[in-house]
């Protein structure tokens, strides 16, 4: 049997019964408890589906487009493993059939297959099989973990488990390990756990060639040792190697559970590597532990017009409970859709908040809501963060109503309107294809001294994470910044505005690029912190005034 010239080694995640279980948070806590034990870890995405990236799909879809420094959109679940192990990830990480097949069709084209016909064994297989051994072959990581999205069974899977098939006879069964996510239903009526869609499963996979290593089994109820027993028995794996994955109160809670089912050593026993330290998860503890025992709470509305999907605005959910962890803080997140915002109404609707965020998105449905919703933070002295449109929205919402330009929008909604404050990047205008083509990834910043802005980083020099197209229209910043509202980041190459505040607010800031790519549980973004840290003295003041109200009645 041919063996790896990578010295990494691999561990595949496969899934079956049933999509969304979980393989994704799974992964990620498994390189967690990897990396605490020493190891140097990176996990991978392989997506089914035709798109070359989901930068082009709905949220409804797909929920959120994740983007890296290197300006990769990818999906939403790069977010999670960067926010567990605490490293940035890239291009390489994740891969889908429509870059696969692209890349095969361009060589085909250029003749690189000296006229042979091109087909999915050997030559699609093949690629699969390059982009999987990529980040092994950099030589920065010990183990590679490769998440393969959809289910086993799936048609649209079947490349990537032959290609799993095949790169685990070509490296050898010491360097690789398979892990397959499965289902264990529970039926009210009898008052059990049935085994059998695991087991069919795991017949499926057999089927293809790939015997796994170890079954993690999604459950609601404690499995018995019994079960464990007739799971491993008619599955052929170790007894050892059925892992309990029972549904917790939150995500982050599921890599202290992994370890307590000592998935982790199971994993280093089948890879056959040396046994380091016991995993130092000290800090994780204690976020956990903040997480759940807060010692304040304020309610922050986010204003967005995918809230139907709560996975549209993953990461921002997740900095928001990064943050509130560093205050010790619960934040109570209502979800606001902005179509339903009511001008006439909006007291009723956002007066009980503590804070208001205005979310990312494109296109013109639900842009008023947003505004109005941004000038009733403004002018009632409600803390406020603007994301990328959020922030847009913003720069519309002071020139219409404090520098008294009324027909004031973005080209993206209005392309006559009189006062473009917001407007197509100069780079942009010639660009027709959709895919992969705004300004995407890391760009510097230069942070202005004595800002809020300034104030959060505690640093002048920055960079953070872009997906846009649309900008400050630069020559409008002067009568912005006259009127108080200024430009607190800069690009220090383009000139492009990054942050806009306002300086007689308590705190009312808005950025182009998104913060919340960067939050991480060991690093929550400090905008982020600043921002919650802003809601609780605003709670705190409302507190005040209705305890001297109440006290005067």
């Amino acid at each position: 049997m041919p063996q790896s010239a990578s010295p990494a080694k691999f561990i595949f995640v496969t899934g079956g019964v049933t999509s969304s279980l979980g393989k994704g948070i799974i992964s990620a806590s498994l390189a967690k408890l990897l990396q605490a034990r020493g190891y140097r870890v990176t996990i991978q995405k392989l997506d089914p589906y035709i798109n070359v990236d989901p930068g082009t799909l709905n949220p409804y879809e797909h929920g959120e487009c994740f983007v890296t420094d290197d300006g990769a959109e990818t999906d939403l679940d790069l977010g999670h493993y960067e926010r567990f192990l605490n490293i940035p990830t890239s291009q390489a990480n994740n891969v889908t059939t429509g870059k696969i097949y692209q890349t095969v069709i361009n060589r085909e084209r250029e003749g690189a297959y000296l006229g042979k016909t091109v087909q999915v064994i050997p030559h699609i297989t093949d690629e699969i099989k390059r982009r999987i051994k990529l980040l092994g072959d950099t030589g920065q990581f010990d183990i590679i973990i490769t998440e393969i999205g959809g289910t086993v069974g799936d048609i649209e899977s079947l490349p990537y488990i032959e290609s799993v098939r095949q790169l685990i006879w070509e490296i050898g069964s010491s360097n690789s390990a398979v892990i397959h996510l499965t289902l264990l239903p529970y039926l009210s009526t009898t008052g059990e756990l049935k085994t059998k869609p695991t087991q069919h499963s795991v017949k499926t996979l057999l089927e293809y060639g790939i015997q796994p290593d170890v079954l993690v089994c999604r459950t609601e109820k404690p499995m018995s040792n019994d079960l464990r027993r007739k799971i491993a028995l008619f599955c052929n794996v170790n007894i050892n190697a059925v892992i309990e994955s029972i549904d917790a109160s939150t995500i982050y809670e599921v890599p202290l559970l992994m370890l307590k089912e000592q998935l982790d050593k199971v994993i280093i026993n089948k890879l056959k590597l040396a046994l380091k330290h016991e995993p130092d998860m000290a800090a994780w503890k204690d976020f956990l532990g903040k997480l759940k025992n807060p010692v304040y709470e304020v309610k922050i509305g986010l204003i967005g017009k995918y809230i139907e999907l709560k996975d549209a605005y993953k990461s921002i959910v997740e900095a928001f409970i990064h943050a509130g962890v560093s205050n010790e803080c619960r934040v109570k997140l209502e979800w606001i859709h902005s179509e339903k915002i009511d001008p006439e109404n909006i007291r009723h609707q956002l007066g009980n908040l503590n804070a208001i965020l205005v979310a990312p998105g494109f296109g013109e449905r639900g842009i008023e809501g947003k505004i109005a919703a941004i000038r009733f933070a403004r002018e009632n002295k409600i803390p406020f963060l603007g994301i990328c449109l959020g922030m847009q929205c913003a720069v519309v919402e002071f020139a219409r109503n404090v520098l008294h330009m009324k027909d004031a929008h973005s080209t993206e909604m209005r392309p006559e309107t009189a006062f473009p404050v917001i407007d197509m990047m100069e780079e942009q205008k010639k660009i027709t294809n959709k895919g992969g083509t705004m300004r995407l990834g890391e760009y510097p910043c230069s942070v202005t001294k004595g800002t809020k802005a300034y104030q959060a980083y505690g640093k002048s020099k920055i960079g953070e994470r872009h997906r846009h197209r649309y900008e400050f229209n630069n020559s409008y910043l002067k009568q912005f910044e006259e009127a108080g509202m200024i430009a607190s980041g800069i690009n220090p190459d383009s000139g492009l505005v990054e942050i806009v505040e306002i300086k007689s607010h308590p705190w009312f800031v808005g950025v182009q690029f998104h913060p919340e790519y960067k939050s991480t549980v060991l690093n929550p973004h400090p905008l982020f912190v600043r921002f919650v840290k802003a809601s609780l003295e605003k709670a705190s003041g409302q507190l005040i005034a209705e305890q001297a109200h109440t006290a005067k009645a």
